[in-house]
């Protein structure tokens, strides 16, 4: 299962109660954070969550509101102690923004690891997570994020006793591992079914509507979408500035055909998000306002 929080939703500047934009996954041991923006380390503390399982940071793009929060938590991770890799993925250009804003986080006891994205789509499998990146459209070079958490196929108590497998070697097979016993080597596809299907989570911000996002976003579990605007008279201001209304983010999710969206990156603007979801919902009925730290906990389907 894959525990989900959205740490901040507000876009260009924090508010009150609202921290700039962050999501954070924890999968396995394994922390995952996507943006990290201004007040994003004390909306995990608010969480309850710690900054030290976090292995892989996800930037969507170099603006300040989705990275100003980057070297406060590198500093308390460094304080913490911790010595094991981070690894960091996002648009060209990454090792260079983050080497500048760690001249006020020096000296840290752990390496990080870049993974510099260029392609329209890429894939990458860290720490645990399958991530695709995909390129969006805003006003500089910005992807969106698909988080997958494969599973594999049911395991057949039939097939392995066929084998003679002792019990001792079916939980290794069952975690995708070869084993070797009395000389043969056996696979998991000897005692696996068909894979089935896994948990997907779709991020997307900062952008303009675009097909690429909801093919990516199709049958996604949740879809977490920009939704900058949600005032009637603001379309010609996303069109302008490369962002999304609320409209327009609830169009994607339908054609997606996604099981749930919430809405973050709010203007400022926007005091109040669920006074325009009435209409929004006419749209797409599975949508609703993010809020800072709103969380779920996305499972595999039942058998």
């Amino acid at each position: 299962m894959l525990d989900v929080c959205l740490l901040g939703t507000s876009g260009m500047m924090p508010l009150p109660r609202r921290a700039l934009t962050a999501l954070m996954t924890r999968f396995n041991g394994s922390s995952l954070l996507i943006d990290c923006g201004e007040g994003t380390q004390v909306s995990i503390r608010e969480k309850g969550w710690s900054v030290n399982p976090i292995d892989t940071i996800c930037f969507t793009h170099y603006h300040g509101d989705h990275i100003s929060g980057l070297p406060g938590l590198l500093l308390s991770m460094g304080n913490a102690d911790r010595k094991k890799p981070l690894t960091m993925i996002g648009p060209k250009g990454l090792s260079k923004v983050v080497s500048s804003l760690c001249i006020i986080a020096p000296g840290l006891p752990f390496e990080i690891e870049y993974i510099e994205l260029g392609e329209q789509v890429q894939s990458m499998v860290v720490n645990g997570y399958n991530i695709e990146a995909f390129k969006v459209n805003h006003s500089i070079t910005c992807y969106g994020y698909n988080i997958l958490i494969p599973r594999c196929g049911k395991f057949s108590v039939d097939r392995a006793r066929e084998l003679g497998l002792p019990v001792t070697f079916w939980n290794p097979l069952q975690r995708g591992k070869n084993v070797e016993y009395e000389g043969k080597v056996y696979t998991p596809d000897m005692v696996l079914g068909e894979s089935r299907k896994g948990i997907k989570l779709t991020y997307c911000t900062d952008t303009r509507p675009a097909d690429i996002i909801a093919d990516m976003a199709k049958d996604a579990d949740l879809f977490i979408c920009e939704g900058m605007y949600g005032e009637d008279d603001k379309q010609d201001k996303a069109v302008q500035n490369r962002h999304m209304t609320f409209l327009e983010a609830a169009m994607l999710g339908k054609r997606a055909g996604v099981k749930e969206e919430w809405l973050t990156h709010f203007s400022p603007s926007v005091t109040r998000p669920d006074i325009y979801m009435d209409e929004v919902r006419k749209i797409f009925p599975r949508v609703v306002a993010g809020k800072d730290r709103k969380s779920v906990t996305l499972d595999f389907e039942k058998d």
